[in-house]
């Protein structure tokens, strides 16, 4: 496992000494990858890289875009890491596929993982996204190109598989394993010793007590709200 420290004040002068990054995607996403690393990281962000079809500009952020198919010429494997900055979109298997190409073309897949980060464990993949006030546990197994926004509580002996997205507050118990692919909304909550099946999508707030089944999709049952006017109601 790699702990990233802070970067020093005046790092931006020594970019030379630091590792090569590139970002896929030209999407929020990139920007807050690229804000992290840049900020609290050993490495140092040259260059971004999309798919032809949706380059709009060839410049983000102030560095160059590149198309997949150029990426070798522009920035060689042999001296950049890399990391894909995608979300969820389609059961996180757009971002799956980009991991996927990049492993293909030789480059080096890294995980960024906040500096205020509480992390407990060895066993975190590649291409990772780990932010801040995430807390992981002992005996936790976090796989490949796994998100965790912040804030993220992790039990002990559980067991995060590839290609995963929880978002924020997002409470695991202890010796729980969530199938690859899956997606986990804010504030939802999982009983300790159960198994989420793969490519589930656990909505905002739910309460999962009992082991779910592959491509399930859980949404607590939501109350209108109220027609009236905020003006209207009594002051406290």
């Amino acid at each position: 496992m790699h702990r990233y420290t802070l970067r020093p004040q005046g790092a931006k002068n020594k970019g030379n000494m630091m590792k090569k990054l590139i970002i896929f995607g030209v999407n929020e996403q990139a920007e807050l990858a690229h804000y992290f690393f840049s900020t609290d990281s050993e490495f140092n962000v040259v260059g971004f890289v999309v798919d032809r079809e949706f380059i709009s500009d060839r410049e983000f952020l102030g560095l160059p875009v590149v198309a997949t198919d150029e990426l070798l010429d522009s920035f060689p494997a042999s001296e950049h890491d890399a990391f894909v900055a995608i979300g969820y979109s389609k059961v996180n298997a757009v971002r799956a596929e980009a991991y996927r190409k990049l492993k293909e073309l030789g480059f080096n897949l890294v995980s960024y993982i906040s500096s205020k980060a509480t992390i407990l464990n060895e066993k975190i993949g590649d291409n990772c996204f780990l932010l801040e006030d995430n807390t992981i546990q002992p005996f936790v197994e976090i796989g490949n190109n796994v998100t965790l926004w912040s804030g993220n509580h992790i039990g002990h002996h559980s067991k995060i598989e590839d290609h995963c997205f929880i978002t924020s507050h997002v409470v695991i118990s202890g010796g729980v394993t969530v199938g690859h692919h899956s997606f986990i909304g804010v504030n939802a909550t999982l009983r300790d010793h159960i198994n989420i099946g793969a490519c589930n999508v656990i909505g905002a707030a739910a309460v999962i007590m009992t082991n779910t089944e592959d491509g399930a999709v859980y949404v607590p049952e939501r109350t209108a709200p109220r027609k009236t006017k905020s003006s209207s109601l009594e002051k406290i």
